[in-house]
């Protein structure tokens, strides 16, 4: 459990927020959202100290332990990765280097051995004996491969590094965790199978992210920073967005009698909390919105920008036609025989464990580079906008 008492931070003259008091409770787990500059990632690191609140107060439940996710992914550069995972329970870390440091000694004397019974019976107390493999469970489950287990943190890739920081994260089931954008980086089948573990788990958690879908799933209250405010909502990402407008359009329909109003607040409310799935964050969560006070809905003040792509012409209804596609690269495959249609107004999205194939798939589609094998037909003047993998750099929006 944490809690927070009348903090409050300013940098200067610019006040970021103020008298904010909020308890977070375990068996929750708190979305924190806001626009970029809104103080999502400084609330956090003021919860774990990194950053000094200018008033108030942080405390956290008698002897519970706080975990919070590494974000310098070269911190751990010379260590394994087995071991850089254990790391995360600095006490049971502690426990075990203090009775390795014993057990080595060429003169191991009776001090030492009622020392080294003490530690036993802690590190048994913290499932000592379990680490190792509850460590290398937490890797395999984030897609880490057994032979990367013992290589050291500086021979894996970036993508892997932030996976092993997130297992130190989640290493020995913390009382309390705080997690600063965890889908950063992560492929689908990661963020997956992060989901699951998050909206089982037993005690608190809060978590920072631009992933509506990640938030939707795990999350049973929204914390919002608007305007120098904090304002905690009990629901996930689409209860707080929905019920928020809702209240924005009443509060603009002024001639709406207050009961019907009411009425139609208190019926959003029974039909979305009738979309539950079994997890226990999300059953917590319906049972909190069923007992929401409807005078606790309030419109939000957040602008939200739309990215509009307007073609140079209407194009016809047969977008893209692709038959048979295949394409392979010094004779490895990338695939084989993709087939496809695309209407005008369709929405597609490409996934692939592979970025060469994705890579590859789209300069093919743009005439970059020739296929093994394709029939390809489509509108000729494609409104094409480009990122590419691992970059920033995004190319403007041309017609072909």
């Amino acid at each position: 459990m944490i809690t927070v008492n009348n903090l409050g931070v300013q940098f200067g003259k610019r006040i970021l927020f103020q008298d904010v008091n909020m308890v977070f409770n375990p068996g929750n787990c708190y979305g924190i959202i806001g626009a970029n500059g809104a103080g999502k990632s400084t609330f956090l690191k003021l919860l774990y100290g990194e950053v000094t609140n200018t008033k108030g107060t942080v405390s956290f439940g008698p002897g519970e332990r706080l975990s919070v996710l590494k974000q310098n992914h070269s911190e751990f550069d010379e260590l394994p990765v087995l071991t850089t995972v254990m790391m995360g329970h600095a006490e049971l870390w502690g426990v075990m280097n203090e009775k390795d440091a014993i057990y080595s000694k060429t003169d191991f004397s009776e001090a030492d051995g009622i020392r080294a019974s003490e530690l036993e019976e802690k590190f048994a107390g913290m499932d000592g004996w379990n680490a190792e493999s509850d460590a290398a469970s937490l890797l395999s489950g984030l897609g880490i491969k057994e032979h990367l287990h013992n290589k050291l943190m500086k021979d894996l890739n970036g993508k892997d590094k932030v996976k092993v920081l997130l297992a130190q994260a989640l290493f020995g089931k913390p009382d309390n965790l705080l997690l600063d954008e965890p889908t950063n980086d992560l492929d689908l089948d990661t963020v997956n199978w992060l989901e699951g573990y998050l909206a089982n788990f037993d005690n608190t958690v809060l978590v920072v992210s631009h992933d509506r879908h990640f938030l939707d799933s795990i999350c049973t209250h929204i914390v919002d920073i608007d305007f120098g405010r904090i304002q905690q909502f009990p629901g996930n990402y689409t209860f707080w967005y929905e019920s928020s407008q809702l209240a924005l359009r009443q509060q603009q329909a002024q001639n709406k009698k207050a009961e019907d109003r009411k009425k139609e607040l208190q019926e959003f409310i029974a039909r979305f909390s009738a979309n539950a799935s079994k997890s226990k964050q999300t059953t917590s969560r319906k049972k909190m919105i069923e007992k929401l006070n409807i005078e606790e809905i309030k419109p939000s003040t957040r602008k939200y920008p739309g990215i509009i792509f307007t073609p140079d012409r209407e194009p016809g209804n047969s977008i893209l036609d692709v038959k048979g596609l295949s394409k392979s690269v010094d004779g490895e495959l990338l695939f084989k025989d993709l087939s496809f249609t695309m209407q005008k107004d369709d929405k597609i999205i490409f996934l692939s464990r592979d970025t060469r194939a994705m890579t590859t798939f789209f300069e093919i589609i743009k005439g970059h580079i020739p296929a093994d094998n394709a029939h390809l037909n489509g509108d000729k003047r494609l409104l094409k906008y480009t990122c590419h993998l691992n970059t920033k750099n995004c190319s403007k929006p041309t017609s072909t």
